[in-house]
């Protein structure tokens, strides 16, 4: 069965035609195109939670933090193009547009306005502090 995989993961007329002309099928050079889902790492401390999501290949200016209650949000809109010299002949270009975005619910809210957010190498990290509880809630009267 492990001599078939590579039948079965590519498929049997895309490996005929590989071998028969090889320069047909080029990779992506920037791997599969544009990222499945936003990977996310959430560590919480007493005060806050630090939040680490990849998002390789977005501008800082075309990454969205939405912050409702306890669900926070992330989009980014990921524009890759090749830069090419005038000498250049273009042989193949490529190019991927478009929109990744991630949502999840934290166990309390959060204080957006003392909140804070850092992109650098690719990955957003979100300072999230927790929304202290005023006054610790109102005793009911029973009637």
């Amino acid at each position: 069965m492990n001599k078939l995989s590579p039948f079965v993961s590519h498929g049997l007329f895309d490996e005929l035609f590989r071998d028969v002309n090889p320069g047909y099928f080029i990779k992506p050079l920037h791997g599969d195109g544009l990222p499945a889902q936003i990977k996310v790492d959430v560590k919480e401390n007493p005060n806050e939670f630090v939040v680490e999501a990849e998002i390789p290949g977005a501008s800082k200016d075309n990454i969205h933090v939405n912050i409702d209650g306890n669900v926070v949000t992330v989009r980014a809109e990921i524009n890759q193009v090749d830069s090419q010299n005038k000498d250049d002949k273009t042989l193949r270009s490529e190019r991927y547009y478009g929109e990744v975005s991630r949502s999840f619910q934290l166990p309390v809210d959060v204080d957006e306005s003392a909140s804070k957010a850092r992109y650098e190498n690719g990955v957003l990290t979100l300072n999230l502090l927790k929304k202290q509880k005023q006054g610790g809630g109102q005793r009911m009267i029973i009637e």
